[in-house]
């Protein structure tokens, strides 16, 4: 009856494979809805697992036929992580190794801890006063080439006094986004697909595009209203809440942790 307690060495590689890809399918999903329904399907999978080894024909075989008949629900309710997944196969550059084993490692939220996210929400911060519109786009795992070829290729240390000037609205540059790769702007005025969700008025094709690219990938961004001065954190395609600078700060850092 309790033979599944006799565990093999290989039995043991299999658990910690399993754990290490749960923990990082969980870094995928933290902080969206989807990492609730994730658990959910979690906790029902091993009951399942624990009622067929106790032999527990009628339970096991209740969860087993809800599990089997759940793919095309998972495939529905995941869709937005199996896009950005086929996505970033579908972007990889193969010619660079190391542009490579970075996308591989798609399913690690970390981003770097070179780019310096303070520098960036204090320049946001001190652009929202002066409302000057800006879009700034930070890559995390999955290349941004595809976008970041759209507009003028750079290589400038991210710094605030550069942002603004980039952002001045008398500047050549000012039009489209930036994308900061690490603490570096790699590119200026690129343009990134926009987002077909119905949104309110207020918001201008600067929220469409950043809602967009956070939709198609992994990326991160902070747009800057023209017209209001407003700032917005935006991620995985949604508007994230915050109070304050120091309360953005926090819940960036936290987001990617």
């Amino acid at each position: 009856m309790l033979d599944f307690l006799h565990f093999r060495f290989l039995d043991i590689i299999d658990i910690l494979l399993v754990a290490i890809l749960l923990y990082y399918i969980y870094k995928l999903l933290k902080g969206s809805v989807a990492i609730n329904i994730f658990i959910g399907i979690t906790i029902v999978f091993l009951i399942w697992k624990v009622t067929q080894a106790l032999h527990m024909e009628m339970l096991s075989g209740i969860l087993g036929t809800l599990i089997s008949g759940g793919a095309i629900a998972i495939i529905v309710v995941f869709q937005q992580e199996i896009r950005k997944f086929l996505l970033m196969i579908g972007s990889t550059n193969f010619a660079s190794k190391r542009n490579f084993l970075k996308q591989i490692m798609f399913l690690k939220s970390e981003i770097n801890t070179e780019t310096d996210i303070e520098t960036i929400i204090a320049t946001c911060s001190q652009m929202s006063e002066k409302k000057t519109g800006a879009l700034i786009v930070v890559e995390r795992n999955q290349s941004l080439d595809f976008v970041a070829h759209t507009g003028d290729k750079m290589h400038i240390e991210l710094n605030g006094p550069i942002l603004q000037s980039i952002f001045y609205k008398n500047s050549p540059l000012h039009d489209g986004a930036i994308i900061v790769q690490e603490n570096v702007i790699k590119a200026t005025r690129a343009v990134l697909p926009l987002s077909a969700k119905h949104l309110p008025a207020r918001f201008g094709l600067r929220h469409r595009a950043a809602i967009g690219i956070t939709e198609r990938t992994d990326a991160i961004c902070f747009v800057v209203s023209e017209e209001t001065g407003k700032i917005s954190y935006i991620k995985d395609g949604e508007f994230v809440l915050f109070k304050s600078e120091k309360e953005l700060i926090e819940q960036v850092y936290f987001d990617l942790e």
